[in-house]
């Protein structure tokens, strides 16, 4: 006689511990830990807050900034260039190095932010300011993205400290030229209004190690008003301005 086969039981009902783990917590780790990845390795995008790189960046603006071209230069692979707008950690000096988190601020959190600044001398370069005008290895720079626009306005300024290397702060009374130490970099913002820039004419150049990557295009927002009022197209790739590449040996 053929005996009946048993059936299985009915699986019971997983845990809310399991149900937690494989529904929701682990999905979300893995896609913290890919964004991760992502943003420290591969690229990540920075928001442009104030007014310190007017008028080539405006505030609300988002750049993509490709992580991998900074691990490759601390590596020894390439090197950042005259021009290259790149964001920075200030110095903790700075005292605008540590500043309250929105919302959470009035708690005591605070944050480093990121700036974004324009590289003008590399490591060895011999820089100094006068009246507003920059020189680099004693070539004065035209700096036709940003000098004439604050001189329209008659904002250029060249009369205070940041305008004239022998009174940058940093220097501690020191005067003549600056020679970029190696393994620094000396950066500015594009505003060169009185006060329009905290960079390196107040806490000193930065190292390798303080620049988080070249900021390569502008993504967004897509579209923006210009001057006369008319909407453009808004996305950009952030090149090289002409004045720094005529500072590249072998240009004439």
């Amino acid at each position: 006689m053929q005996q009946p086969i048993a059936s299985n039981p009915p699986a019971g009902k997983p845990s809310l511990a399991r149900y937690l783990w494989q529904g929701w917590l682990r999905p979300t780790g893995e896609a913290l830990l890919l964004a991760l990845l992502i943003t420290t390795f591969a690229f990540t995008t920075v928001g442009v807050v104030g007014t310190s790189d007017l008028p080539n960046l405006h505030p609300g603006e988002r750049l993509v900034v490709p992580k991998y071209q900074t691990w490759l230069h601390r590596f020894g692979i390439g090197s950042f260039k005259r021009g290259d707008l790149v964001v920075v950690k200030p110095p903790l000096t700075d005292p605008y190095a540590i500043q309250p988190l929105p919302l959470l601020g009035q708690f005591g959190v605070n944050f480093r932010p990121f700036f974004i600044k324009r590289i003008v001398a590399l490591p060895g370069d011999r820089i100094r300011m006068e009246q507003g005008q920059l020189f680099i290895n004693g070539v004065a720079v035209d700096e036709s993205h940003t000098v004439p626009y604050w001189r329209s306005l008659g904002q250029l300024d060249t009369i205070s400290d940041r305008a004239n290397s022998d009174a940058w702060p940093f220097r501690q009374g020191q005067t003549g030229e600056y020679v970029v130490p190696a393994g620094m970099y000396f950066v500015m913002g594009d505003n060169r209004s009185y006060g329009g820039s905290e960079d390196s004419r107040a806490f000193g150049p930065v190292s390798l190690d303080q620049i988080g990557g070249k900021a390569n295009f502008v993504l967004w927002p897509p579209f923006r008003r210009d001057e006369n009022g008319q909407w453009r197209v808004n996305w950009r790739v952030m090149g090289t301005p002409e004045g720094f590449r005529v500072l590249e040996p072998g240009r004439p």
